[in-house]
């Protein structure tokens, strides 16, 4: 079986063994409901560990993610929902089906065409009405904005040349500033959405993540805007009582420090 099966094996029998009758009583009470925050919080600790390219902790945040996925098939399995073993075939199944380019004669030359063919297979497997069904709705709003975008583009409503993508953007822009200036509250939401919706668009078509851009920037503004409050208590002032300037001057030379 080698060596991953056999780890595999002994994690479904550890787990069996904490939610047996005389095993832990924290992991007996769990539910697939009540496990799904924790399931959450594993996955964003991935997230921050790849960013942050500590291989170790990956390493270590992929066997919590690999814990959760067996803890909750030996909960159906106890449920009588399902068999953790019916997970895994269908996976491997599914696989088989949706790359016929690979396991079948189907062509595709390009991971576009690779992407392209699996959500046709999938939009019939699933009997799906739109090509844009399956994108859950519970997903942070730039990562269902791409991938709403991302299922039109390869049932071929897309942008030949990025410059329409940029020339969206300019349009949008424009159409928030007019939003601005009538001061409809509703209006400007509107068009800020839109905006968002734009940028994420280019984002796709440059094959860039938004959701890792934000995060990423997110994680820039923090360490350069505590940059700023060091640099002001260094001055023996704290930051309300700063100026603009005086902290602009510390974030512009944290900036060049990058």
């Amino acid at each position: 079986m080698g060596e991953v099966g056999n780890q595999f094996e002994e994690l479904v029998k550890i787990v069996s063994e904490l939610r047996a009758p005389d095993g832990c009583p924290w992991d007996r009470e769990q539910t697939n409901q009540s496990l799904l925050p924790y399931f959450i919080e594993e996955a964003y600790e991935l997230i921050e560990s790849v960013d942050e390219k500590n291989w170790e902790n990956v390493k270590e945040e992929l066997g919590d993610l690999l814990l959760h996925v067996v803890f909750q098939g030996s909960i159906a399995e106890q449920d009588g929902k399902f068999k953790l073993v019916e997970s895994l075939s269908t996976v491997n199944e599914k696989l088989i089906r949706r790359h016929p380019h690979v396991f079948g004669d189907a062509k595709a030359d390009e991971a576009f065409h690779a992407k392209q063919n699996w959500e046709v297979a999938k939009h019939k497997e699933k009997g799906r009405d739109s090509r844009l069904d399956g994108v859950p709705i519970n997903l942070p709003a730039l990562v269902r904005a791409q991938r709403l975008q991302q299922k039109a583009s390869y049932a071929g409503f897309d942008w030949d040349k990025v410059e329409q993508v940029w020339e969206k953007i300019h349009e949008e822009i424009l159409e928030l500033k007019e939003a601005q200036l009538s001061n409809n509250k509703k209006h400007i939401e509107e068009e800020i959405g839109d905006v968002i919706f734009a940028l994420v668009n280019l984002a796709r078509f440059l094959d860039i993540p938004a959701e890792n851009s934000l995060r990423k920037t997110n994680k820039k503004f923090i360490n350069r805007f505590k940059k700023v409050e060091e640099g002001i208590k260094e001055q023996g002032k704290e930051i309300d009582d700063a100026t603009l300037e005086e902290m602009d001057a510390i974030w512009n030379e944290a900036k060049r420090n990058e």
